[in-house]
């Protein structure tokens, strides 16, 4: 088993030990906080029989390398995952050919492209958990790695979302697309709107950090581009509400009966 790391907050430790009690080493928690949420926590850990031990704020802080501990860290095992992108799509290609059609689920992977800031980054990925995203992917350079502000911020979701930073964005990209996989940009300068685009489909939703937006090739390398209105004064939203608005449509889309789906993608066949 790899040797263990921290997790720290309600939520992130509240995940894993709802969903992998097993893999926590032992939980610490600030003995002066009395309050009815860590008096709750608390009989959660007594309960799934996990080693429970008293820290005061200040080791708390060093071992989480953070004051927003919120009076909670664990010191965890990694959870076994799948190892890359082709085996995660195999395995859900495969997961799918057991199912009616009527029940299978198509791919929906956020692609995030320069997102350097790690609140930024759990925010994303708590979005796309909310919404059922199967991976998010990043550049390996010139964007934030999964450490424990990430995990805090992410509530959870950095341990049930798989997140792959790859050598070559395009690449990958273009490789997604001899799955069948359309590549949806986002971009402030698109004529097609976030509401005119068909995301009933496998898709991959392309966000770019905030200011530059997405890299010059990555964009080149979509199948389209797509806008979110704006209808107020400032030019573009935060990335993680913009995944969030983005995703959410995508889910909204899936969630239309055969007859609405196809209207919708007969409506975004329809020249702009």
């Amino acid at each position: 088993m790899s040797s263990p790391k921290v997790l720290f907050g309600f939520h992130a430790v509240g995940v894993r030990l709802k969903t992998a009690p097993k893999s926590i080493v032992e939980i610490y928690i600030d003995p002066t906080r009395r309050d009815a949420r860590m008096r709750q926590f608390v009989d959660r850990v007594k309960e799934a029989g996990v080693r429970l031990l008293d820290a005061d704020g200040m080791r708390l802080a060093k071992l989480c390398g953070s004051h927003g501990h919120q009076g909670v860290a664990a010191r965890v095992h990694e959870l076994t995952q799948v190892t890359s992108l082709d085996e995660l799509l195999e395995q859900l290609e495969a997961a799918q050919l057991e199912l009616p059609l009527s029940e299978r689920v198509q791919p929906l992977i956020l692609v995030l492209d320069g997102v350097t800031d790690p609140h930024n980054l759990g925010a994303c990925l708590r979005v796309a958990d909310g919404a059922g995203v199967h991976a998010v992917i990043a550049p390996k350079d010139h964007a934030a790695g999964i450490n424990a502000t990430v995990a805090k911020v992410a509530s959870g979701a950095a341990e049930t979302v798989p997140y792959f930073m790859v050598t070559n964005l395009a690449r990958t990209l273009n490789e997604l697309k001899e799955r069948n996989i359309w590549i949806i940009g986002t971009s402030d300068v698109a004529a097609k709107t976030l509401y005119q685009a068909d995301l009933t489909g496998p898709v991959a939703l392309v966000l770019g950090a905030e200011g530059d937006g997405m890299r010059a090739l990555t964009a080149k390398t979509c199948d389209e581009l797509i806008s979110i209105p704006m209808r107020g004064a400032v030019e573009s939203l935060n990335v993680s509400v913009a995944s969030g608005v983005c995703l959410y449509e995508a889910l909204r889309q899936r969630s239309l009966n055969p007859a609405q789906t196809a209207q919708h993608r007969a409506s975004a066949q329809q020249p702009q």
